[in-house]
């Protein structure tokens, strides 16, 4: 029983630290992914201790689990706050005329939106000779951090038919794909789909809004194995 108890202290002790990051840390992603793992880790490190040991390896299982698993937690999310703070560096004058946006989201995944007003003409998916400096500046990150995946989707609204729509959006997100690659980027790292009208931002009523909905979002996804 009181072996029980401590390892129960010791995963409440885990996330209770997790919850001490202030609010304007620069480093917040990281300590709580950290935090995260280290919590993780110790529930599994316990419950493998257990079943080895039932004389004390519990507890040793979860100290052991909460350091791997914090290390990996810190890992991943050191690796994505550094690929981040360079895409919000390189894409700097796109972001202030807010043309491009880059968000963390939180599986630590990174989400570029682009505006297709300025990367697409209308009825087109040829991307416009102007863009391409915006697309080589996210090529020169995604090529220095191999560690991670892209995933272009297209998106766009609701005008003309459905159909159409996810065609537009299928060839628009392909047509940045296809550049990527063409200009060092590995094809097995990127992947393209197109979501068509399904998914919009904001209401299709108002031209402001279907302007938010015409956009390609670059998903960056880091590998599960990263330490």
């Amino acid at each position: 029983m009181m072996k029980r108890t401590g390892i129960s202290l010791l995963v409440t002790a885990f996330v209770l630290a997790g919850c001490a990051t202030t609010p304007n840390d620069p480093n917040k992603n990281t300590k709580e992914k950290a935090m995260a793992g280290a919590a993780v880790g110790a529930i599994a490190g316990a419950i493998i201790g257990h079943q080895q040991d039932r004389s004390g390896g519990a507890l040793r299982g979860a100290l052991i689990g909460g350091v791997a698993g914090g290390a990996l937690g810190a890992g991943v999310g050191a690796y994505m706050d550094k690929q981040q703070a360079e895409f919000e560096r390189q894409l700097a004058s796109e972001r202030n005329a807010h043309q491009v946006e880059v968000e963390r989201l939180q599986n630590e995944n990174l989400k570029i939106t682009m505006n297709s007003e300025v990367s697409f003409d209308f009825n087109s998916a040829a991307i416009k000779p102007a863009f391409t400096r915006t697309l080589d500046k996210v090529n020169d990150v995604v090529a220095r951090y191999s560690r991670t995946s892209v995933r272009v989707v297209g998106h766009t609204d609701d005008i003309g038919s459905a159909a159409y729509n996810q065609r537009l959006s299928e060839d628009r997100a392909k047509s940045v794909a296809w550049y990527m690659e063409d200009n060092g980027v590995a094809p097995s790292r990127v992947s393209a789909e197109g979501r068509g009208e399904a998914q919009p931002r904001a209401s299709n009523e108002t031209e402001a809004g279907r302007q938010l909905n015409r956009r390609v979002e670059l998903l960056i996804i880091p590998d599960s194995n990263i330490q």
